[in-house]
């Protein structure tokens, strides 16, 4: 059984380091905003807002990095590409306002575990987007945040905006209870030895490694596509040479990235809607 402390420390370097990936070309550079002043908050919160061409309001997706940081090159990969599909986009910087380098041996920090509901509540603001049709997606670390943000507790009972859909690229998902208040859709390589996909098939199907069961009739459903072949970080161009990190394997996987696109992309479509654009 794997250690959640142990994983939660370890994984969004993978995300987060490195490489721009080919996105959809075009549309126009994000704008760095600060959603939360410095006057309002003693930890603002910051991140690159992308707004997609046409009229709105549009539909919204919040971005959560990993434990290595690297917003932007996550902006690039991720946000470019949804604002090409029509959705306004929010990549959080969780770490530097609050001068955080890495997360990557102590967990995920516990003041960054509303970050998801403060970057819904600045999108819901914002008259470009529709405040009904915000979806949050995370990777590793910011999987499991995007992941903790949706299920049945006091983080989603207490917020006052809510999300309709979460996506969590290789999260940890051993401490996930699995009641999930929004449609919820989990991809992860078969080869993961850092966020195992067994753990995740455990918490599909309504069973943890603990040995307790919800009730099949609990929350909305969990959808998991688990990749052959694939490894921790497969969507990151970066690790197209492999690269052991903290003991663990990644590697660049074109085949589980193109079609972790085309699932990602129906999945929103399906839940926040949005233009379906094809790649």
């Amino acid at each position: 059984m794997t250690n959640f402390t142990g994983l939660a420390t370890l994984f969004a370097l993978l995300i987060g380091s490195a490489g721009l990936c080919c996105a959809e070309r075009g549309g126009q550079p994000p704008a760095f905003v600060e959603f939360e002043s410095p006057l309002v908050s003693a930890q603002p919160l910051q991140g690159y807002l992308r707004t997609p061409d046409g009229p709105g309001p549009s539909p919204a997706v919040v971005l959560l990095h990993g434990c290595g940081g690297f917003f932007k090159q996550l902006d690039e990969r991720w946000g470019k590409r949804l604002a090409a599909w029509g959705y306004v986009t929010l990549t959080v910087d969780r770490f530097g306002p609050r001068g955080i380098s890495s997360a990557c041996t102590g967990g995920a920090p516990a003041a960054t575990v509303h970050d998801a509901y403060r970057a819904l509540s600045y999108l819901a603001r914002q008259s470009a987007v529709d405040p009904g049709r915000v979806a949050v997606v995370g990777f590793s670390q910011g999987a499991w945040l995007a992941l903790l943000s949706v299920e049945r507790g006091a983080i989603e009972h207490n917020a006052a905006e809510k999300f309709r859909a979460a996506v969590a690229f290789y999260p940890p998902c051993l401490s996930i209870k699995g009641d999930m208040t929004v449609p919820t859709l989990i991809m992860v390589g078969e080869l993961d030895d850092w966020t195992p996909a067994k753990e995740c098939r455990t918490l599909a199907e309504g069973r943890d490694d603990y040995g307790i069961s919800r009730q099949n009739s609990a929350g909305h459903p969990i959808e998991l596509i688990v990749y052959p072949g694939a490894y921790h970080g497969f969507d990151v161009p970066h690790y197209s040479t492999p690269v052991q990190l903290l003991g663990h394997h990644l590697e660049f996987n074109e085949v589980a990235r193109d079609q972790s696109i085309d699932a990602l992309r129906k999945f929103l479509y399906a839940t926040i809607g949005g233009q379906e654009r094809s790649q």
